[in-house]
C-alpha cells in the first residue's frame, strides 16, 4: 500500500509539468498571469494552436525537417551499432575492453565539446547546410548508447545457436541477420526509439551546422514566440504540446518493447 502511494506521488510529480503545459496552452495571456492561479482554464482557447500555422511560420515545415534529420540519424546509428555490438559481444580481439570503455567515456562528453571539430569536418566534407550534418552528429550520441544496450543481448545468446546455424548452412553474416537480430528485437527497437529521440530533441547541432531557417528542426520553432518585448507563453506551451506529441505516441505504442528492452538489457548486462 505504501509503495502504491509513493508510486502515485512520484507519477504526479513527474506528470504535473506536462499537465501544466497542456492547460496553459488553452489559457489566454491574461489568465496565465492572474492571481490566484487557476489549475484549469476558465474557457478553452485554441488560438495558441492556430498560431502554430500562420503566414510567417508553419510548424509542419519544421516537423518535416525533424523527421528527415531524426530518420537519417536513426538509420545511421542502428546500421552501425548493431554489427558493432555483435562484434564486441561474440568475438575476442585485442583492445576489446578498451573499445567498450571508449563507448562509456563518449557518453560522458558534453555536446559542446564536439561542436568545433565536427563543424570543421563537415565544412571540409561539403556537408555544411545539409540535413546530413546534424544527422551524423546526432548519430554520434546515439551509437554508444545503442552499442552498450545491444551488446548485453548478444552476450547472453548461447553460442550453441551459432553452431546450429552453421550446421543448417548459415555463415557468420546470415546467422547474424536471420537468427541474432530477430532474437534481440527488443533491444533493436529500443535502439531505434532512442536514436530517433536523441535527434528529435536536438537543437544545438542543427543551429551549428545549418544556417538556413527553412531547414531548422521543430525544436527551433519555440523562438518564434519569444520576442523582444516578452514571451507568448500560451503559444510556447501549445508549441510544446504539438512538438512532444509524436514522442508520446511513439512511447505509448511501443512501450512493451521499450520496457522489455531496457530491463532485459540492464539485467543481462
Amino acid at each position: 500500500m505504501l509503495y502504491n502511494i509513493a508510486a502515485a506521488l512520484i507519477c504526479i510529480v513527474f506528470l504535473f509539468p506536462l499537465y501544466w503545459m497542456i492547460i496553459t496552452s488553452f489559457k489566454t495571456e491574461l489568465e496565465i498571469f492572474q492571481t490566484p492561479i487557476s489549475f484549469f482554464p476558465k474557457s478553452i482557447n485554441f488560438n495558441a494552436y492556430f498560431e502554430q500555422v500562420r503566414e510567417d511560420y508553419n510548424i509542419f515545415r519544421n516537423f518535416l525537417n525533424s523527421i528527415i534529420i531524426s530518420g537519417a540519424a536513426m538509420v545511421i546509428a542502428v546500421a552501425l551499432s548493431i554489427p558493432a555490438a555483435y562484434a564486441l559481444a561474440r568475438f575476442r580481439f585485442k583492445g576489446r575492453k578498451l573499445v567498450i570503455l571508449s563507448f562509456l567515456i563518449t557518453q560522458m562528453l558534453p555536446t559542446s565539446l564536439t561542436l568545433t571539430p565536427l563543424f570543421i569536418i563537415f565544412k571540409n566534407m561539403g556537408l555544411y547546410n545539409t540535413y546530413l550534418a546534424p544527422a551524423i552528429a546526432d548519430a554520434t550520441i546515439a551509437i554508444p548508447f545503442s552499442v552498450l544496450i545491444l551488446r548485453t543481448y548478444f552476450v547472453t545468446i548461447p553460442r550453441e545457436l551459432d553452431e546450429a546455424a552453421k550446421v543448417d548452412g548459415c555463415n557468420v553474416f546470415t546467422a547474424f541477420v536471420r537468427i541474432m537480430i530477430p532474437i534481440s528485437i527488443s533491444g533493436v527497437v529500443v535502439s531505434i526509439i532512442f536514436s530517433t529521440l536523441f535527434a528529435w530533441a536536438d537543437l544545438m547541432y542543427a543551429f551549428t551546422f545549418i544556417n538556413k531557417q527553412n531547414m531548422w528542426p521543430v525544436t527551433s520553432g519555440v523562438f518564434n514566440f519569444m520576442q523582444r518585448y516578452g514571451t507568448q507563453w500560451n503559444n510556447v506551451m501549445a508549441f510544446g504540446v504539438v512538438s512532444v506529441l509524436p514522442i508520446i505516441l511513439l512511447f505509448t505504442f511501443l512501450q512493451k518493447y521499450i520496457i522489455s528492452g531496457l530491463t532485459n538489457g540492464a539485467i543481462k548486462g
